[in-house]
């Protein structure tokens, strides 16, 4: 289907988004750094961060590659104003972890389609 690069760098949490992806039939290629995931994005289709640690660092080394491609990020969902600013930055969507982890392939998929906003 599509080449997904996935900034994951909680291993715990980022196999079950690999495993939802790959399962979904994406190619995922799995970065557990900003830097890593600009490294490998030459090709992607949709990028996924994982905000929950440091949002403003990592937002401020993807900050082109989220003009550039299809971005889903997600956050801790105490965490509001990370939603804000990763808006601000163009990401595409942005979800709290929780919604990741249930309905992860459903919203790469609505992403790939161009229909899901929230």
């Amino acid at each position: 289907m599509a080449r997904v690069v996935a900034h994951l760098p909680d291993l715990l949490f980022g196999s079950k988004v690999q495993g939802m992806l790959a399962a979904a039939g994406h190619d995922v290629r799995v970065a557990g750094t900003p830097q890593a995931a600009l490294e490998q994005l030459a090709g992607a289709e949709l990028l996924v961060a994982d905000l929950c640690e440091d949002a403003a660092g990592r937002l401020a080394v993807l900050g082109d590659a989220i003009a550039g491609t299809r971005t889903l990020a997600f956050y801790l969902h105490t965490d509001i104003d990370t939603r804000a600013r990763a808006l601000e930055a163009g990401v595409d969507l942005v979800v709290p972890r929780s919604r990741m982890a249930r309905e992860g392939a459903a919203l790469v998929e609505g992403l790939l389609g161009a229909g899901v906003k929230a």
